[in-house]
């Protein structure tokens, strides 16, 4: 029932996976900035991705947040998908995810890790499985597992959702449920 088949290694490194941690500008947005006149941050989320990260906690993958960047818009996105675990505004990824695992009780070879550019190199090297969106830098698609076919904010979460679900067998039992 798997719509597409996904790279026989990169589920066997999927199925121990416990959190998921991401990156937001160019992952969970296309990576552009808005700004209004008087500075706010206006962000674009797909909907592909959130329901993708709501299945994911259904399924007991618990999704994280470790992003360089704070803003309103992301804090309201995170809280509306009830995604509680999210660090804002570090420039050093690697601590911030160590605290994350420590605090979920769960250790690097039960975290994947998505990014797209240079500070997100670090955390994704030590992840047992790390992604990168179609447009993430050369270096970081280099160093990723498995490079999305789609772009970041245009449904890249929802492909790695999709592979974590497939891979701890939940897949299907929700397509299923979905279309009853």
């Amino acid at each position: 029932m798997t719509p597409r088949t996904y790279p026989a290694d990169v589920l066997q490194r999927a199925k121990n996976i416990r959190v998921a941690f991401f990156d937001v500008d160019g992952v969970f947005t296309d990576g552009g900035l808005l700004f209004t006149e008087q500075g706010e941050t206006i962000k674009r989320f797909s909907t592909l991705d959130g329901h993708g990260l709501k299945a994911l906690q259904a399924a007991g993958i618990t999704p994280a947040v470790i992003t360089g960047r704070d803003s309103g818009a992301l804090r309201k996105r995170l809280s509306d998908l009830g995604i509680h675990h999210a660090i804002f505004g570090t420039l050093d990824k690697v601590p911030a995810a160590q605290n994350l695992l420590t605090q979920l009780g769960f250790d690097w070879s039960q975290a994947s890790y998505m990014g797209d550019d240079w500070p997100d190199l670090a955390v994704m090297t030590r992840a047992a499985l790390a992604f990168a969106p179609a447009n993430a830098h050369h270096e970081v698609k280099a160093r990723a597992h498995y490079v999305t076919q789609m772009q970041g904010g245009h449904g890249a979460v929802r492909e790695v959702c999709d592979i974590l679900l497939v891979a701890s067998g939940h897949y299907d039992r929700m397509l299923k449920d979905a279309l009853k």
